[in-house]
């Protein structure tokens, strides 16, 4: 059974930094392609990051210089550093997977998705 449980998650202060960790089971991990999504209240689901098989990673503008995105491939973690958190940053954070990086970038979502865990940024 494939299951990505995120954990991590929680309220901070504007500046402020949190790690999320997204834990992989029932996949062969090291193969995966992963990611990071995030969506707030009336918005859209957004890609955050990603990291591919062997570790090269792509973000969003928003959060360039900020979050860092990893994996740990003997460990089946995914992770995600955010520092200077801002209220926009604020949304339920999803980690997700698929074989295919390519996924993360057409229509069709990827194949695995966790149930997300909040983030909350109070200025």
């Amino acid at each position: 059974q494939v299951q990505f449980v995120e954990s991590g998650g929680g309220s901070v202060q504007f500046g402020g930094s949190l790690r999320l960790s997204c834990a992989a089971s029932g996949v062969a991990f090291s193969d995966f392609a992963m990611g990071w999504y995030r969506q707030a209240p009336g918005n859209q689901r957004e890609l955050v990051a990603t990291i591919d098989k062997r570790g090269r990673t792509n973000y969003v503008d928003s959060v360039k210089g900020r979050f860092t995105i990893s994996r740990d491939n003997a460990k089946n973690m995914l992770y995600l550093e955010m520092n200077s958190l801002k209220p926009e940053d604020a949304a339920v954070y999803y980690c997700s997977g698929d074989l295919n990086l390519a996924r993360f970038y057409t229509v069709k979502p990827p194949q695995y998705w966790g149930h997300g865990t909040q983030v909350t940024v109070s200025s």
